[in-house]
């Protein structure tokens, strides 16, 4: 069956808490002013709680509404946890209904089980935009709701607390329905891994998930339980003191859904190690029988295994160093021009029935850019 990105990613379409807002409450981070809790309780079903420009020490409360709008106001309004979580869970708790958070940093989370996080869905449909999470026990958290679903835009992810043996993730997804992650950025890891997804289907698309030389995280990307994963576009790199010599890790722990099977498309991975690492690794034993397994136009900077030891089919790839990329001391991660692999990519468009093609890439800091149409492609993130 033929399908696209766009037909996998579960889109949040315009006006996405409805076109008519009940009001708007004002939020500030001192008295006289509203506090957050006060006005998430006050809100109605549609509404926006806006919160001024500042910094927040100690706010935080639950969302409880079918529809809302949580927004920051002109500079990035910061939420400090300061020892305090909405029910000991988060800064912000989401427990169903559509939900939109947008222009918002969340930092510092240290709940009593050490699993706090910054925001915390537990129910229903959330979409982030725009958003920052740093040094937070995990920066957002999931329930295994098997309805839920989670868009996330634009947003960064980084920072992770040095607390050893508390394996801080800075994202980590649930058993739920859908995740999709765009135009983000994730990096300084410390023990968890980058982004953790149990999800039914993840769709992980022109980001930015490279640890960085302060970074030791372990996987930068587990999808432990499986699931169709669909990773397309992204930069994906091991700082040197990386905890673990695995970037992607496919089915780690056990299957959770009747049907996986992953597809790794235009990626550009990187191992910076001067021990051959793995830049992927499939758990066969733990999956479905037969769990298809597709890797098409990879660029793979640096000493490590890919397609060996791995089934599946493995068309395209380009193996090369760190050094042999356009500008890597800069964050360009890009083959240059004169590069010999430059359009020697197969057709991603129509592969084995389904449409794996890029259609942008991410920019630095935060964001992405549209591809236009092409019919020759470069192998890996950026074309």
């Amino acid at each position: 069956m033929r399908h696209t990105l766009l037909a996998l990613a579960w889109v949040f379409a315009a006006g996405w808490c409805g076109a008519t807002q009940a009001a708007t409450w004002l939020v500030g981070p001192k008295p006289p002013a509203m506090g957050l809790r006060e006005a998430l309780t006050l809100a109605s079903d549609g509404d926006t709680v806006a919160l001024l420009e500042g910094q927040y020490e100690g706010h935080n409360g639950v969302i409880t509404q079918k529809r809302l709008v949580l927004r920051g106001i002109g500079k990035r309004p910061v939420l400090r946890a300061a020892g305090k979580q909405a029910e000991d869970k988060a800064i912000v708790v989401v427990r169903g209904g559509s939900v939109l958070i947008e222009n918002l940093e969340f930092r510092g989370v240290r709940a009593p089980d050490g699993n706090g996080a910054g925001v915390r869905l537990e129910s229903g449909k959330l979409l982030v935009k725009d958003c920052a999470f740093f040094d937070n026990e995990n920066g957002l958290l999931t329930s295994n709701a098997e309805d839920a679903e989670l868009q996330i835009q634009d947003s960064a992810f980084g920072e992770a607390p040095h607390i050893v043996g508390g394996l801080p993730h800075l994202l980590y997804v649930g058993r739920i329905a859908a995740l999709t992650i765009t135009g983000s950025r994730f990096h300084e890891g410390f023990e968890g891994h980058l982004i953790k997804s149990r999800a039914k289907v993840s769709v992980i698309a022109y980001n930015m998930i490279h640890d960085g030389w302060a970074g030791q995280a372990s996987y930068q990307i587990d999808l432990p339980n499986g699931g169709m994963a669909y990773v397309v576009g992204n930069v994906i790199g091991q700082g040197p003191g990386a905890q673990n010599h695995t970037l992607i890790a496919f089915g780690a722990e056990s299957r959770a859904w009747p049907q996986s099977g992953l597809f790794l498309s235009h990626n550009t991975l990187m191992s910076p190690g001067l021990i051959p690492g793995r830049f992927l690794r499939v758990f066969e034993d733990r999956l479905p029988p037969d769990t298809p397994v597709h890797a098409i136009n990879n660029v793979t900077a640096g000493l490590g295994l890919f397609s060996l030891g791995t089934r599946g089919n493995f068309e395209g790839n380009v193996q090369t160093l760190g050094r042999w990329l356009r500008g890597p001391s800069v964050m360009d991660y890009a083959l240059p021009a004169d590069s010999r692999w430059r359009d020697s990519g197969i057709d991603p468009r129509s592969y084995q029935g389904m449409d794996l093609s890029p259609k942008a890439e991410f920019t630095l800091p935060i964001g992405t850019k549209p591809l236009p149409p092409r019919s020759r492609w470069t192998p890996g993130a950026f074309q």
